[in-house]
């Protein structure tokens, strides 16, 4: 696999674009906290043919006070997001696997990563100033914490994203010494890693290869003793991109629980989860397939099968439960 990498370079600011409710370079929070250059954190997005808003991304994290270094993998792009990267971005470190990778694009940017922290960040989201510093804070003072997860909004209504409600109310139970609730998963888009934790668990799995493949991770890192946490302080604004095939997605989300269900769960919960979704699903075109292609897969599946012990169960059969009533869990699209 060849890689294109681009070195670092100092590039002004273009004071022809204002990032949508972001406070541009300007170095103190709202709070009047100074923030100055972070060298602990590295930010990583995968990309695929959206390049304006791949641009919108990399113009708010350069004029981040924290000044974190970004990779970028461009997953395959066919609308000249590779070259638009490399004439204004040269800072960035640009990977150009030559083909879709998926969510193993953030593992093969993992590689060039040197800091102890990870920020992934998607093409059409990007982080407060000043979240990426506090979320450092967080992960030095805590040894055990894996990952911290933030607040999400929704641009430009400046809402909060329906899933922000489940993390907040997430019925896990964790140390007193938590920044905030504990979680079972998290989201790629949203999130603050330990790079030592990511890759001792080989990072995200590349049978998944895109849709709902966080989940995995995140219960592996759970199964070595780390915790996950949802932390409100931290912020990271998100404009959905128009360019997307909202049922391919769904189909491929489906099939993703299903595999994580069957490679992971006690068959008497496997079983269970998979008659529940078998009656809840939409009975359409969509859900067919997803079903299909995860039967398809049962062999690779079962061979790989290693199911949690008894007391993280418990935990996946209460985040199971919480998700039956979240706005953000419906299979639909």
């Amino acid at each position: 696999m060849s890689t294109d990498d681009r070195g670092r370079a100092d590039m002004p600011h273009d004071p022809s674009h204002v990032p949508a409710r972001t406070p541009g370079n300007d170095t103190r929070t709202p709070h009047g906290d100074d923030l100055r250059p972070d060298p602990r954190t590295t930010v990583v997005v995968i990309t695929r043919d959206r390049r304006p808003e791949l641009l919108r991304t990399l113009r708010t994290l350069r004029d981040l006070p924290e000044r974190p270094r970004v990779v970028v993998t461009d997953n395959g792009s066919t609308d000249g997001t590779a070259d638009a990267v490399t004439r204004h971005f040269p800072e960035v470190r640009l990977l150009c696997p030559g083909h879709n990778l998926g969510a193993v694009g953030r593992n093969l940017a993992v590689r060039h990563v040197r800091t102890p922290y990870v920020a992934f960040c998607d093409d059409d989201t990007w982080w407060e100033p000043g979240s990426l510093g506090r979320a450092a804070d967080l992960l030095d003072a805590h040894p055990r914490l894996a990952a911290v997860t933030a607040r999400i909004v929704v641009e430009p209504s400046g809402e909060e994203d329906p899933v922000v409600a489940e993390l907040r109310d997430s019925p896990l139970k964790g140390p007193d010494w938590l920044p905030g609730p504990a979680l079972g998963s998290f989201l790629a888009a949203a999130t603050v890693m330990r790079v030592d934790a990511f890759r001792a668990v080989g990072g995200f799995h590349p049978g998944l290869w895109l849709g709902g493949e966080e989940e995995l991770l995140a219960t592996d890192l759970l199964r070595r003793g780390h915790w996950l946490s949802y932390v409100p302080e931290l912020t990271i604004h998100h404009a959905a991109s128009q360019v997307r095939d909202s049922t391919e997605r769904r189909v491929l989300g489906l099939r993703n629980t299903l595999w994580f269900t069957w490679l992971r769960r006690p068959w008497p919960s496997a079983l269970r989860r998979t008659w529940y979704l078998m009656r809840t699903v939409p009975r359409d075109h969509a859900s067919l397939r997803a079903f299909a292609r995860a039967a398809a897969g049962l062999p690779w599946v079962l061979k790989q099968r290693d199911p949690v012990p008894a007391d993280l169960e418990a935990h996946l059969v209460a985040l199971e439960e919480a998700r039956r009533t979240s706005p953000a869990r419906k299979y639909v699209g």
